[in-house]
């Protein structure tokens, strides 16, 4: 049987310490229904009996400690909440514990912004990792060296994983259960507990705003700019122009700042700016389209599917209410 250690760490949300305790319990369900073993043993565990959780409000009763586990097959670190240079804060013991273990051969997911506990092992380094879409310009800061892609769900690289944002994780758990065990089980599961199987994308989800938290005043006047006037077309050079800069240095410090070219960040504004047309008006595709500035109407919906997933007219059924139930 695999050994799954589920951590009950400072500033953890409960839903996510307990909710993947649940559905590995429901596993080992499964499989005496089918007349077999169990095969997990799943267990809380915390640096010390009784962990004060999501700012106190909670007090979570773990299994055993780290000092009384000796092997785990499987470490998975839930979500975190509270200010990202806070979410160490009373953890610290817990990132030897993981590299050990890692050492010893076990594999280690981290759930959204539980990845902020995993970071600081190194094993993410030179690896990619899946975070919330929200999170990912600040955790970028803080670690360069970690290859940040929000628009992914799951990443798995040599026994690390990382899954998505939100309530994405419950499709890590469910890649997690196929692995372990099998596909039929993997489908049950989802079934079972009504998630939706093989997601990969958060992109549908994102809502694009501008890092602006970068501290260059420059290259943050060329995003006002391009925000306030991105119906237009916008150049880089109308840009170092405006600016006063010249275009090679301006380019380096706008991809920099905000991980985006300039053609890039005028994309993702327009079509954000169709995003909340499809959303809350009954303008069409076509209006919507050149509102924005688009006027190739192939050009558009590549770049739209590019960036949100989804073609316009699935957006659309995606998020606008049905009168009929």
């Amino acid at each position: 049987m695999r050994h799954i250690s589920i951590l009950a760490p400072r500033h953890a949300t409960l839903s996510s310490v307990d909710i993947p305790h649940q559905i590995f319990l429901r596993i080992n369900d499964f499989f005496r229904y089918r007349g077999q073993p169990p095969c997990f043993v799943v267990e809380l565990v915390g640096l010390t009996r009784e962990v004060p959780v999501y700012k106190g409000n909670y007090t979570i009763h773990v299994d055993k400690t780290i000092d009384e586990i000796s092997h785990t097959d499987l470490i998975i670190i839930p979500i975190l909440c509270g200010p990202a240079q806070e979410l160490l804060s009373g953890n610290e013991d817990l990132v030897p514990w993981i590299q050990q273990q890692y050492r010893n051969g076990a594999e280690v997911a981290s759930l959204c912004v539980g990845a902020y506990l995993l970071a600081p092992t190194g094993l993410l380094n030179g690896k990619k990792c899946s975070i919330h879409w929200l999170a990912a310009p600040e955790f970028r800061k803080m670690y360069p060296e970690i290859q940040v892609v929000d628009d992914k769900i799951i990443t798995d690289e040599q026994g690390v994983y990382t899954g998505g944002g939100g309530f994405s994780y419950m499709n890590l758990i469910l890649y997690l259960i196929e692995k372990y065990t099998d596909r039929e089980i993997c489908v049950l599961a989802s079934k079972m507990f009504q998630i939706e199987i093989d997601r990969t994308s958060q992109a549908p989800f994102v809502i694009f705003i501008g890092q602006k938290e970068h501290g260059d005043e420059l290259v943050k006047k060329a995003q006002e700019f391009i925000e306030s006037n991105y119906q237009d077309k916008i150049t880089t050079e109308e840009l170092t122009s405006l600016l006063f800069t010249d275009k090679r240095n301006f380019e380096r410090r706008f991809k920099k700042a905000t991980s985006n070219t300039v053609g890039e960040y005028v994309q993702r504004v327009r079509v954000e700016a169709v995003k909340k047309g499809l959303e809350t008006s009954d303008k069409t595709i076509l209006e919507l389209m050149h509102e924005v500035g688009y006027s190739d109407t192939k050009a558009f919906r590549a770049v739209f599917k590019k960036i949100t997933g989804l073609t316009p007219v699935a957006y659309r059924e995606k998020y606008v209410r049905q009168t009929s139930v």
